[in-house]
C-alpha cells in the first residue's frame, strides 16, 4: 500500500533506523520511544490489524517472534527481560494500520494496566 507508512519503510521510501530485514519481516527503531529500546516488528506484507491475520501468515508471524528475540538479543537486553505488545484496532490505541509488534525494554517497565486490575 503507498499510503501506508510502514509499508513505505519497508520498501525503503521512507528513512528508518533498520534492525532487521528480509523477505518477511521488517524491524526499525521506534520514532517515538517509549522506552530506551523500544523496536518494532513489522510483517512485511500488508495487513490493517492481527486480527486480519490467520493461517495464511503462519510463516510470517512465525518470523516475527524469531526477529523479536533477535533484535532483543542484538540491542542487548535478552537476559534482563524486555515487552512485546500489540495494539490491535482503535480501543487497544493502534496509529498505524499495519499490523505491527513493539519490543520494549531498557529499564524496569512495571506493571501492565496496573488501573485495571483488582
Amino acid at each position: 500500500m503507498d499510503d501506508c507508512l510502514f509499508c513505505r519503510i519497508i520498501k525503503g521510501k521512507l528513512p528508518a533506523k533498520i534492525a532487521y530485514q528480509d523477505d518477511l519481516v521488517t524491524a526499525f527503531h521506534d520514532i517515538d520511544p517509549q522506552a530506551p529500546v523500544h523496536i518494532l516488528v513489522v510483517p512485511n506484507q500488508h495487513s490493517e490489524s492481527l486480527a486480519e491475520m490467520g493461517d495464511a501468515d503462519a510463516e510470517s508471524l512465525g518470523r516475527v517472534v524469531e526477529v523479536l528475540n533477535k533484535v532483543a538479543e542484538q540491542a542487548g537486553v535478552a537476559a534482563s527481560g524486555y515487552r512485546t505488545l500489540v495494539n490491535t484496532g482503535p480501543d487497544a490505541n493502534q496509529i498505524v494500520m499495519h499490523t505491527h509488534f513493539h519490543l520494549l525494554a531498557g529499564k524496569p517497565l512495571g506493571p501492565m494496566l496496573s488501573a485495571f486490575i483488582d
